[in-house]
């Protein structure tokens, strides 16, 4: 029954609706308390005070206590004044009126807050459902294929020119947990379950070993294998089945806590990523092991960690798809970061962030990397531009994309995706030149 109500979808469809419809219901009732014109003036002047008061107090946690890591979404400017309206508005109506406005006014109250919460979570569109926001998993695990005997390099043809699919096929691929976790035994990083996306090829038996790619998501996030399943089924289904699998992990630990990407004291989580998940996956999967067939996503503090392994580990990521990343680990918090994680030391900090590995490594053999970030994010629209421009001039085959009229959000974050593999999938051997 949890599970079920856990995974109603909430940036969408009849409950984000109804939410929606009760919320404007009862804010009609509590604007309807009288006709005088003392009440219209009162009402007036409530709702501007109380959306005066919702953008001043979003502005300080914006600009001076950085509550949110950088700037936010244009909608949480329109969604908490809003909301901080409704709610002046009805505490209003608990004075002075008859019990069931006060019953209206009193439920009214957490109804207003919950529909702006609900209103900003949609506007983004990354924490689909409720269990999603509330960081409480209810994937199942899915059957692993069995791996490939010793390590699988690249085929001697590329796989669209050798593979024949069955008449089993199956119409779509499967997302879920990894059975039994990945283990974090050189790391003990308390990474949270990874989930993975099986592509129809890989589905069937003697199914070939397919390219590979590590995705991991943005803070507050979870490995969450929707946005990439998506993108990935797409393609699959006009490539006869043929993707690569998607190993979804979390480098994060606490939702709450930036680990960095980095070894440091807030956790092992390059050695997670490393020592843990990648020796895994070789074990595990049935995946090419070869750099070109393997690629490192992700999206927004995922998109960093991306560029970082991108960048520093070429010989096991030979394709970087990083949307929207945070220009450099903890760039949003530099100076805390700085002071707290490397003890003051300006050179120690440089020595990790992409662009100064990608300069010290120069030149990249053979190394493809995109970069992309949607047009209205002005925010993570610069760093990702300076990404791109230091991997190309560190010889990488680098491509910046600006997805049309996206933000940082799902939008943003499925047309990256579609532009990365677009590029990628003649490279993986999935699709012609």
């Amino acid at each position: 029954m949890w599970d079920v109500l856990l995974d109603v979808t909430i940036v969408e469809g009849p409950f984000l609706v109804t939410v929606y419809v009760l919320a404007g219901a009862a804010f009609v009732y509590l604007l309807g308390r009288s006709r005088t014109a003392t009440w219209i003036f009162t009402v007036f002047a409530l709702l501007l005070i109380g959306a005066l008061v919702g953008i001043a107090a979003l502005w300080v946690a914006v600009t001076m206590l950085d509550a949110f890591g950088g700037p936010v979404s244009s909608s949480a400017w329109l969604w908490v004044p809003a909301v901080c309206a409704g709610v002046l508005l009805a505490i209003w109506n608990l004075w002075r009126s008859r019990w069931w406005r006060k019953l209206v006014a009193a439920l009214a109250i957490p109804l207003f807050v919950v529909t702006g919460v609900l209103g900003v979570n949609a506007a983004y569109g990354i924490d689909r459902t409720l269990g999603d926001l509330v960081d409480i998993e209810t994937a199942d695990p899915v059957p692993l294929p069995t791996p490939a005997p010793g390590e699988a390099s690249a085929p001697v043809e590329p796989l669209y020119l050798t593979w024949q699919p069955p008449s089993d096929l199956p119409d779509q691929g499967v997302t879920g947990l990894v059975p039994g976790g990945i283990p974090s035994t050189n790391s003990g990083f308390p990474a949270r379950p990874a989930q993975i996306y099986l592509p129809p090829a890989a589905l069937v038996e003697n199914a070939p070993a397919l390219p590979l790619v590590i995705m991991m998501m943005g803070q507050p996030g979870e490995p969450d294998p929707y946005f990439i399943a998506e993108t990935l089924e797409a393609f699959a289904a006009t490539h006869d089945g043929l993707a690569p699998i998607a190993l979804v992990i979390d480098q994060l630990g606490d939702p709450n806590e930036d680990p960095l990407c980095l070894d440091t004291a807030r956790g092992n989580a390059e050695t997670y990523v490393m020592q843990d998940v990648v020796p895994w996956a070789r074990a595990n999967l049935r995946v090419q092991a070869t750099a070109t067939a393997w690629t490192v996503a992700g999206y927004s503090n995922g998109g960093e960690c991306a560029a970082y392994f991108g960048a520093k580990y070429p010989e096991a990521f030979g394709n970087i798809a990083a949307v929207a990343p945070v220009e450099w680990p903890g760039a949003e918090r530099n100076d805390e970061v700085l002071r707290e994680v490397f003890g003051g030391m300006q050179d120690a900090y440089d020595a990790v962030k992409p662009a100064t590995i990608m300069a010290a490594k120069a030149p990249y053999a053979d190394s493809v990397a995109i970069f992309a970030v949607g047009e209205q994010d002005s925010a993570f629209m610069p760093g990702t531009e300076r990404l791109a421009e230091a991997a190309l001039a560190a010889g990488m085959q680098a491509t910046f994309f600006v997805v049309p009229d996206a933000e940082h959000d799902a939008k943003a974050l499925l047309g990256g995706l579609e532009e990365a593999f677009r590029i990628l999938y003649p490279r993986l051997g999935l699709a012609a030149p």
